[in-house]
């Protein structure tokens, strides 16, 4: 058999090859429209019969009481961030974001949607050579060296994890009774009726 006749299959599979190393190279870029389905409600909000600013102050009050540091506290806005050490050289830094949106015109329930990001940071450390300098020859490098430490960040990502936030929206809940509880108005005792006055006693 000639070559000119095995050349045809040969071409042929070199294009099939081809053609699977461009599909892997597509499955494996895969964007944030692969990744978003936009098919879930309830993971990152929940309703709650109160006003925005009842709901947001609930929210804040809910972050302080797991050592979140307040930086934006608005009756529609609610941000704070925690600091976090696992071990020696991670450090991880979560932002918490609460917005209150009133729900209806009467303004008396409210949606609350948050978002929390994580930002995971690792030490990074820098070792710089000590050079002294030895009249005509120049500088010498000697072999002391100082460690120069930071920190880096090595990744971002919004939290997804559903009872992370069914956590958080159960204690907004519980602050928001606690609240709504104080507003109500004491109940007032009722009258006791004053007593009839003693019958005068006949004078003798």
């Amino acid at each position: 058999m000639s070559l000119l006749h095995t050349r045809p299959p040969l071409r042929l599979a070199a294009a099939c090859l081809l053609a699977i190393a461009i599909a892997g190279c597509a499955t494996q870029a895969k964007g944030p429209k692969e990744h978003e389905e936009f098919n879930s409600t309830d993971t990152y909000s929940r309703s709650f019969p109160a006003s925005d600013a009842q709901t947001c102050e609930a929210a804040r009050r809910a972050l302080l009481s797991q050592g979140y540091v307040i930086s934006v506290a608005r009756n529609d806005l609610v941000q704070g961030r925690k600091s976090f050490q696992p071990d020696r050289e991670t450090h991880i830094e979560v932002e918490f974001r609460v917005v209150c949106a009133t729900e209806g015109q009467g303004g008396k329930s409210t949606l609350a949607f948050v978002n929390a990001l994580q930002d995971r940071y690792a030490l990074k450390k820098n070792n710089n050579s000590a050079s002294v300098g030895v009249g005509v020859i120049g500088s010498v490098s000697l072999p002391f060296t100082s460690s120069d430490d930071s920190l880096v960040k090595v990744a971002s990502e919004t939290v997804t994890t559903g009872p992370f936030y069914d956590r958080f929206f159960d204690l907004l809940k519980r602050y928001l009774v606690m609240d709504q509880l104080l507003l109500q108005p004491a109940s007032v005792p009722p009258a006791i009726p004053a007593s009839a006055p003693a019958a005068s006693e006949p004078v003798r």
